[in-house]
Parts: structure tokens; C-alpha cells; sequence
């Protein structure tokens, strides 16, 4: 007879959700005002002159818009990205959309339904993931439900779906736009003009699932990122996991949390993070040098041990993003520092994103400095970081199974960093010169890729990958 009977009894619905696609995915971030303008038609009053070099201001608009994004899928098939992670898209009166006026509707400045639609099935086509963000947090100052609530005050049906302290509802307006004081109601940060909903209201739980699941089921999106998601509810989030599965048991639910995030990572809310602890600890030993490369390893070590293996390949690998300055400004304008950075961020667990305009080396400060146009005359240096970046994508999706599923070796070898990942007979190292000298190192393994590497001689800031 035999024996079916396991000791502890696991249950399969308890098991994490890890879906096999999204370890093979390269993301390509795109902030949709600023990557293309493909249907002038459709600008904003006042757009700017389109311009990668100057710095925008908080309020500009440029023209980007979807067909922009359309028109230029070949490109991203071509660097080799196969996911796109758009920033909002629906109707909003700000450049950056966070401030929702209507989330059953594209905004447009950036096209509409149709097209929309269109842009996802053609990116489909040609093997490109689609993942929209949701912004369940706050909604925007000029949407139905808050205006509903400035004209009838507590006796607005929406009174509720909002954390109002006293009614009328009101701030007092300082000479910063988005910053005021004396606001009482809760807010996203210190914007009046985003008043954080009540997830925890059965109908505001219903109306955000509406939304969810529409733009799902009528036009097959991939993903959702969450805004803001470690200031949302657990109870919602765990609704919002059985509802998303529910219509794709492949879904990816990314959150953006800064912090540590155990709490959301038990397989029954997100599937993934934006990775900031982790990506931030590279960048304080690669760019920034305050942290030693044992420190370093010893962070990385300590952060992977947080979550279960099937987490840590969910992560959402960023250097850069519409949050941050780019790369290549926390670098000093140093691409040679930016592509060991880059390089050594292709080898973790998890998977990485792009940033729009990182591949040509773009610069840019805090926001929104770090929103600038993208830049689609780069010239020969730019160029050739394009190259190197292509390169580092190619790499992930070839061994994007090592690279995703094997476990990570840490080592420290007369002082360079050595990742080891190993998986199915197949390995592949990465040796990295963070020090100030040339190193030696001796190989007669196959190089995938390398940097600053002649003669047996790794230079400062140069790198090696190998294959065995």
C-alpha cells in the first residue's frame, strides 16, 4: 500500500507565489511624461521644448504620451528589456499623475482607452510584460468623491472614505504648491491635494477592487505596483492577492515599501518589493564608499536571510527611479563606477530594473530633476554605455535561471568582491575591483563580459564575469 501521509502536512495554497515569468523579466521604468512624444496633438498647454540637458521644473510638462511609447517598442526589444513598468497613467492635473482624478480613465495628454489597449497587445507581441501602478494610498484633490466631500462636508456619502479629523475640510496654503500647513485630514506625506483614503471602509475596498480588476480583465495588464503600499492595510492587501489571482494565477503584486517588509512577503499580500534596502546598501559601497566591502556582504547577507528564497527572487532591483537621483549623478557623472554598479546588480537575486535614459548614462538630482526628457540623440559615449548596458541585459536573460533560482555565494578574495551563483552544473562569478589599485586576477575560465580586465589585471572600478 501505499504511503501518502507527510510530516508536517503542507498545504499548497499556502505556498508563495513566485511566478516563473517574472524571474525572467528585465523591467524597463517609464516615466510616460517624459519618454516620448508621439503625438503632439495630444500636449499639455505650455509644453516645454523637449530637451534631455535641462533641468525640469515641478509643475513642466513635455509632451510624453503613449503613442511616444508605442512608437518605440522596437527599441526596448532591442536593448532587450522585457517587462515595462509604467508610472501613472490615469486622469490627473499633475506631470507625474500620483494625484488620481479618475482611475477608469487614461489621462488625455497621454491617449486613451484604445490606444492603450493597443500598446499593451503589441507589447505582448513582441514578449514585453505590462505592470501599472496603483495608487490605493490617497487619490487626488480634484477627484469626484473629495470634491463630493468639500460641497457637503460630513454629510457627503464619501465622508468616510477618508481620515478627516474636522469638517469643513481645509488647509492653510503656503508658497510651496504641493506642501501646506494646518491640513485636517491625513494626506500622502504633506500634500493637501492627495488626502489618504480608508482602505479599511468595505466600500472604498470596493470600489479600488473595481478598478483593480478592470484594468486586468479589459485590456490583460501583468502586474500592478503598489504606491505607497506599507501605508495601506493588511486586510486590503489580502483581499486585493486573492482577487488578482483569481483572474491570473501568474500575477505579480509589487509593493513599494523602503523598509524591511516581512510583514507583507508571507505569500498571501505582494509577491515583491521595491528592493531600496538592498540596491541602497550597493550603492553605499560602490558609489558612495561608506560602506567596506565586508560590510557590505555582511548587509546583503543579513537582508537575504529576512525572506524565504521565493521572495528574494520576487525583488525589484532598483539603483535608480522617478524617487531618486540617477545613477549616474550619485556617481559623479563616472560610467565607469555606474557599470560596475550596474554589473554587480545584474548578478543578485531578484530582478532588475532599468530606469528610462539609464542606459545612455542620463543624469539628474532629486525630483524632479531626475524626470528629465529622455534623451534620444545620445551621442558616442552615451552610445557606448548603451552598449555596455545591452550587454548586461543580454546576460540576465540568457541565465536568468542561475541568476534567479540559485543560491548566492559572498566572498571577499584579496580584497575583491566575488559573487558566485551555482545551478544545474552551470556557475557563474563576478569579480569586482572596488579598491583604488590594480588587482591581479588570473583566470583561465570563459569571461562573459568584463571592464577594466587585460592581462590577467583588473583595474579600479572594473569588473569580470565568468561562466564555467
Amino acid at each position: 500500500m501505499n504511503n501518502y501521509f507527510r510530516m508536517p502536512y503542507f498545504q499548497e495554497i499556502d505556498a508563495f507565489h513566485a511566478p516563473t515569468w517574472v524571474k525572467q523579466t528585465v523591467w524597463y521604468q517609464i516615466f510616460p511624461e517624459r519618454f516620448a512624444n508621439g503625438d503632439p496633438t495630444n500636449d499639455p498647454q505650455d509644453t516645454k521644448a523637449w530637451n534631455p540637458r535641462i533641468h525640469p521644473g515641478r509643475q513642466d510638462f513635455y509632451g510624453g504620451d503613449l503613442q511616444g511609447v508605442l512608437d518605440h517598442l522596437d527599441y526596448l526589444v532591442e536593448l532587450g528589456v522585457n517587462g515595462i513598468y509604467f508610472n501613472p497613467l490615469f486622469l490627473a492635473p499633475s506631470n507625474h499623475k500620483y494625484d488620481t482624478q479618475d482611475y477608469f480613465q487614461i489621462d488625455p495628454h497621454f491617449g486613451d482607452a484604445k490606444l492603450f489597449k493597443k500598446l499593451v497587445q503589441t507589447a505582448h507581441q513582441k514578449g514585453i510584460k505590462i505592470m501599472l501602478d496603483a495608487v490605493f494610498n490617497h487619490i487626488g484633490d480634484q477627484s469626484l468623491q473629495w470634491q463630493d466631500v468639500i460641497q457637503k462636508g460630513a454629510t457627503s456619502p464619501y465622508a468616510d472614505w477618508f481620515h478627516i479629523r474636522k469638517f469643513p475640510v481645509s488647509y492653510t496654503t503656503t508658497d510651496n504648491f504641493e506642501f501646506s500647513q494646518d491640513v485636517n485630514y491625513d494626506t500622502f506625506a504633506f500634500t493637501p491635494h492627495m488626502p489618504k483614503l480608508n482602505t479599511a471602509n468595505p466600500a472604498v475596498q470596493d470600489y479600488l477592487l473595481k478598478i483593480a480588476k478592470y484594468w486586468v480583465q479589459e485590456f490583460d495588464i501583468d502586474a500592478w505596483r503598489l504606491d505607497v503600499a506599507n501605508e495601506v492595510d493588511h486586510h486590503f492587501w489580502r483581499r486585493f492577492h486573492q482577487e488578482m489571482l483569481a483572474l491570473k494565477p501568474d500575477f505579480y503584486i509589487l509593493g513599494e515599501i523602503w523598509h524591511t517588509s516581512q510583514a507583507w512577503l508571507n505569500g498571501d499580500e505582494l509577491t515583491g518589493v521595491m528592493n531600496y534596502p538592498y540596491t541602497g546598501a550597493i550603492i553605499d559601497h560602490f558609489i558612495k564608499a561608506q560602506l567596506t566591502a565586508p560590510k557590505l556582504l555582511a548587509k546583503l547577507t543579513s537582508h537575504l536571510m529576512k525572506y524565504r528564497d521565493s521572495a528574494n527572487q520576487m525583488m525589484f532591483n532598483v539603483l535608480d527611479s522617478h524617487d531618486t537621483a540617477r545613477l549616474l549623478t550619485l556617481a559623479k557623472e563616472d560610467k565607469t563606477l555606474a557599470l560596475q554598479t550596474l554589473a554587480f546588480t545584474f548578478l543578485q537575486p531578484g530582478v532588475p530594473s532599468i530606469y528610462y535614459g539609464t542606459e545612455y548614462a542620463m543624469t539628474g538630482a532629486n525630483d524632479p530633476d531626475c524626470r528629465k526628457p529622455m534623451n534620444w540623440q545620445p551621442n558616442e559615449s552615451e552610445q557606448n554605455f548603451y552598449q555596455n548596458v545591452q550587454n548586461l541585459v543580454n546576460l540576465r536573460r540568457k541565465h536568468w535561471q542561475i541568476l534567479s533560482e540559485s543560491a548566492i555565494i559572498f566572498q571577499i578574495q584579496a580584497d575583491l568582491i566575488v559573487v558566485k551563483r551555482e545551478c544545474h552544473g552551470q556557475s557563474l562569478t563576478g569579480i569586482f575591483n572596488t579598491t583604488k589599485q590594480v588587482q591581479s586576477v588570473p583566470t583561465t575560465t570563459p569571461i562573459l563580459l568584463q571592464a577594466g580586465y587585460q592581462k590577467n589585471k583588473l583595474a579600479p572600478k572594473g569588473f569580470i564575469i565568468l561562466v564555467d
